[in-house]
């Protein structure tokens, strides 16, 4: 399997070319706007050149893909479409070369997870310091849901550097309470790459935590 990896040079991207390449084998594309600086090297590695709002160089990077992962981000608080914008680019270039597997991460907090990120986050953190970047993340939920794609969205709680498990919650009710709120990179690009051969969540944004 040849599979596409965007903001491969995050924490959770690194990750998932990582484990993509070690654990499973596959060749890897990352796409980067700086490949020069991309801090993994491999024979089964390629890192191109390219900018999410330039469809161009999307649609080229995906061509002869067998699958999509999507671990973008934003450091940007002000009002923008950076994610939504760029995740419509990625999905629009997929569609048109019939590359059919999505797995995207974005936040817990999304959708009917909102109720189990806590009174801080709900009343303070959302509100006065990342409600632009919610109400982005909204969008580019809606862009992948409203999409052709077999699409699988992560919402991962706050993410930390800890070491892989294996040992999460996935798929868990809006009602559960039992929850740690965290879950490391390793263990969220372990959820991605697993969704590339499993239809269990086909279709669903599914949150993950300890």
């Amino acid at each position: 399997m040849h599979i596409l990896v965007f903001g491969a040079s995050g924490g959770t991207g690194q990750q998932v070319v990582k484990q993509a390449i070690e654990r499973y084998g596959y060749d890897v594309t990352a796409f980067a706007r700086n490949p020069d600086a991309f801090p993994l090297e491999h024979e089964k590695l390629h890192v191109v050149k390219g900018d999410i709002l330039d469809y161009d160089s999307v649609v080229e990077a995906v061509k002869g893909k067998d699958a999509v992962i999507s671990t973008l981000g934003v450091n940007e608080l002000k009002p923008n479409t950076i994610l939504s914008d760029g995740t419509s680019n990625i999905v629009k270039a997929m569609e048109q070369h019939g590359v059919k597997r999505l797995v995207c991460e974005t936040t817990l907090g999304m959708g009917e997870t909102r109720q189990q990120i806590g009174l801080f986050w709900n009343l303070v953190l959302i509100p006065f310091v990342l409600g632009n970047v919610m109400r982005d993340k909204e969008r580019q939920e809606q862009v992948i849901m409203e999409s052709s794609l077999d699409w699988v969205i992560a919402r991962p709680a706050g993410l930390t550097d800890d070491a892989l498990t294996e040992n999460y919650k996935s798929g868990f009710s809006p009602k559960e309470r039992n929850l740690r709120m965290r879950i490391s990179r390793a263990d969220v690009a372990d959820f991605m790459l697993k969704q590339l051969n499993d239809d269990g969540y086909l279709r669903q944004a599914v949150g993950l935590s300890y």
